[in-house]
């Protein structure tokens, strides 16, 4: 093999730790997510990633769910280390999780590391049956947006 000295990183280990298996998104780790500091945060500083490689299982079906990630945050005081940011997601590969809860579970980790002013994460999901699925989740600090529930009497 061309690599046969190569040493993994701990990173890499936590990522294929969920090879061969098939796991929920209580198993997943959030802390492989690393961060580095942010010099500039009296800017509003817009930071757009995307991943056009993003894969999950059907909970229902157990098929592979295939999407583009578009991930945009603006920073307060930490930016996401982008290899960490990769395996993070490529431990998706094997998770049972509908793309639904996969956004937002994406959103709401990153939400806890970075504690950014603000941050979307859309999911564009692969047609499947003929149907193709967009996902977005969003949170801006200081903005607390809770569901009403209203219930009929």
């Amino acid at each position: 093999m061309i690599y046969e000295d190569r040493i993994e990183t701990d990173l890499e280990a936590k990522a294929k730790k969920f090879q061969a298996k098939t796991f929920t998104v209580r198993d997943l780790d959030k802390d492989m997510l690393l961060t580095m500091p942010f010099d500039y945060p009296e800017r509003k500083t817009l930071v757009e990633m995307s991943c056009d490689e993003f894969t999950c299982l059907c909970p229902f079906s157990g098929l592979p769910d295939f999407a583009r990630i578009v991930i945009s945050y603006v920073p307060a005081r930490k930016l996401i280390e982008m290899k960490s940011l990769k395996y993070y997601l490529y431990a998706f590969r094997n998770l049972k999780v509908y793309n639904e809860h996969a956004v937002n579970k994406i959103m709401d980790d990153l939400k806890k590391t970075l504690s950014p002013r603000e941050i979307t994460v859309t999911g564009y999901f692969t047609s499947r049956g003929g149907i193709t699925n967009k996902v977005t989740a969003s949170y801006i600090a200081g903005k607390s947006k809770k569901a009403k529930v209203k219930s009929k009497k």
